[in-house]
């Protein structure tokens, strides 16, 4: 045997004895579990390396959450976790690739009808799915385009309330289209720029000429494809909860930013998400849809784009008045046609 071949007999011993060795640290009661999550989420590996380094992950994920939702049992939480597409990711990995929000440096925030208004009282509760403002939730996959999807959200909830359509419009048009404004594609960008994309090229096409594909394109916006135009914007005032809440009860859906770099946030599954170590560091850009009370808790409801398997059907119940918790009113803005 020549010494090449015998250095590559050695690196496949090598090879499967660290694997060997990692299994043997898995709990084989789970083998079956692992299969039907692999199945369940089309999951490949390169090999076998990465394969076993992916089940650790996921072992671990998986113990935090039953962890979390036993605490949850005994009344330590008031929301509860459930495995998902991201149980094999460290929270860097999604935070690269599913939360790249950046927040703005060079806002001019003009002044917002909401900051200090003397309005009639909200409403109590409100839920704009219900009143037909608010299309199917999506999934952005491993593209930074949370933003994107964000606009759109707010977009198709003017567009609903103006003329009584409901129409899915492109998160691809803006992620192709709109790095002339200052957006980054999949790398991150940010709403108001959005919105003043779709202004200055008077139009954004709908999902069904401009589909998403989940990575940067050439442009190919085609106005005769076009589904919605919007005349201006408004940011509203950081901090204020219920600038939010009456800007929510009288314009629709709004787009507003939040932190997700919490496991809570990343596992969430059902109930109120109260998390105290949460920041006001936003990185991740979602919608507000409604607002209500649940056994006692206030809550915002707030539309997701990682998919309708994650969460309560692509939503999360986040906790309202908690001195502006996971900093869901710095960054909140929205459309007007």
């Amino acid at each position: 045997m020549t010494p090449k071949q015998q250095g590559l007999m050695l690196g496949s011993v090598l090879f499967f004895a660290l694997c060997l060795g990692a299994a043997a640290m898995f709990d084989s009661r789970l083998d079956s579990q692992w299969d039907l999550w692999k199945k369940t989420h089309k999951k490949t590996y390169q090999n076998e390396v990465e394969e076993v380094s992916r089940r650790e992950l996921w072992e671990e994920n998986l113990m935090l959450i039953t962890k979390h939702n036993l605490e949850a049992s005994m009344g330590l939480h008031t929301y509860e976790l459930g495995m998902n597409h991201m149980g094999d990711l460290t929270p860097e990995e999604i935070l690269q690739s599913f939360a790249t929000f950046i927040p703005p440096t060079d806002i001019q925030r003009a002044p917002s009808p909401f900051a200090g208004t003397s309005s009639p009282p909200a409403p109590d509760t409100i839920d704009w799915r219900e009143k037909g403002y608010v299309t199917k939730v999506k999934k952005q996959g491993d593209c930074g385009s949370c933003w994107a999807f964000s606009a759109v959200g707010a977009l198709e909830g003017q567009l609903f309330k103006k003329t009584g359509k409901l129409v899915d419009l492109s998160p691809q048009n803006l992620v192709d289209c709109s790095s002339k404004n200052g957006n980054l594609g999949c790398k991150g960008g940010w709403m108001h720029k959005a919105f003043q994309y779709v202004m200055d090229n008077q139009g954004i096409d709908s999902d069904a000429s401009y589909p998403y594909t989940g990575q940067v394109s050439q442009c190919r916006y085609n106005s005769r494809y076009r589904a919605a135009n919007c005349s201006r914007y408004y940011l509203l005032p950081r901090g204020d909860e219920r600038a939010l809440k009456q800007a929510l009860a009288t314009i629709g859906p709004i787009s507003v930013t939040v932190d997700s770099a919490r496991y809570g946030f990343q596992f969430y599954k059902r109930g109120v998400y109260n998390d105290a170590y949460c920041t006001k560091n936003i990185n991740h850009a979602v919608l507000a849809v409604g607002y209500g009370t649940l056994n006692g808790k206030d809550y915002w409801l707030v539309k997701n784009s990682w998919g309708s398997n994650w969460g309560e059907e692509g939503y999360i119940l986040m906790a309202r008045n908690k001195n502006d918790q996971c900093g869901i009113t710095q960054y909140a803005c929205y459309p007007i046609m």
